[in-house]
């Protein structure tokens, strides 16, 4: 397997865990997301792999984004510049349809932040595993931006539309209990209990016939990969437009003072 920088692969058994390695907070860049599709590739070159495992080292499963300046010697600042956003935000949206299209079935292991960004990529498992501890929010209006991730098909597809709608109009952060009564959350468990128990769920899907699996899958999951991949692109059109506006300024500096934003639709 591939030696990768940001990430840890192992495989046990028939079920790959790919593990994100940038603790406490685990924010992402197109880097970080190629190296996860990646690695979903070689899950699905490597017949002896059957389920996959995606979980998080520290912390946060995935606080959000990590925009920094946008170059590729970023040292890894979670600034939110405007700089990384015009420069990475495409990249990143590209590399992330990369991962719905993957065909072995993923399990994602859940705790403390899965915020904006980071909620998009709890969203490309099969299945949530999670903590009560683990907050769940599509924070993009309280930014004064657009979702993105894909988001806009993802989420409505987990959860239906009107429960996505108000998430993702509100802005609101959801429990882990809370997660599990609208089913973005499949299993809830003790914190101390979350990567074995995601482990035994894709212990459980690996034990069946990896050929009828690939197939369910592929029937189940239909055109989601090019659904996220078209999504992607009219939510990057609109966070591009955003951005620009002072209400995106406002809601940056609002939400790292953690206060209301004083918002002028402008």
């Amino acid at each position: 397997m591939t030696d990768f920088t940001d990430i840890v692969v192992t495989l046990d058994g028939h079920v790959m865990t790919v593990e994100i390695a940038r603790p406490p907070n685990n924010f992402f860049d197109h880097a970080l997301i190629r190296q996860i599709a990646d690695a979903f590739a070689e899950a699905d070159a490597n017949p002896e792999c059957r389920a996959i495992v995606l979980a998080a080292q520290g912390k946060n499963f995935c606080a959000g984004a990590n925009f920094g300046t946008g170059r590729e010697d970023n040292s890894g600042s979670a600034d939110f510049t405007e700089e990384g956003f015009r420069n990475t935000t495409g990249i990143l949206y590209r590399e992330a349809a990369r991962l719905f299209a993957n065909t072995k079935p993923v399990i994602g292991a859940i705790q403390g932040a899965a915020v904006g960004g980071g909620l998009g990529l709890a969203l490309v498992p099969d299945f949530r595993v999670a903590s009560p501890e683990a907050r769940f929010a599509a924070n993009f209006v309280k930014l004064g931006i657009h979702q993105g991730f894909g988001l806009s098909v993802s989420l409505p597809r987990v959860i239906g539309q009107q429960a996505a709608s108000m998430m993702l109009l509100t802005g609101r952060r959801l429990s882990g209990e809370e997660a599990l009564e609208l089913g973005l959350v499949d299993v809830l468990v003790p914190a101390e209990s979350l990567r074995a128990e995601a482990m035994k769920l894709a212990q459980e899907i690996a034990e069946n016939a990896p050929l009828a699996l690939k197939s369910v899958r592929a029937t189940l999951r239909g055109d989601l990969a090019a659904a996220i991949a078209k999504a992607t692109e009219h939510e990057l059109k609109e966070q591009q437009w955003l951005r620009a506006t002072e209400d995106a300024a406002e809601g940056i500096r609002s939400v790292a003072e953690r206060r209301p934003g004083l918002f002028k639709a402008r």
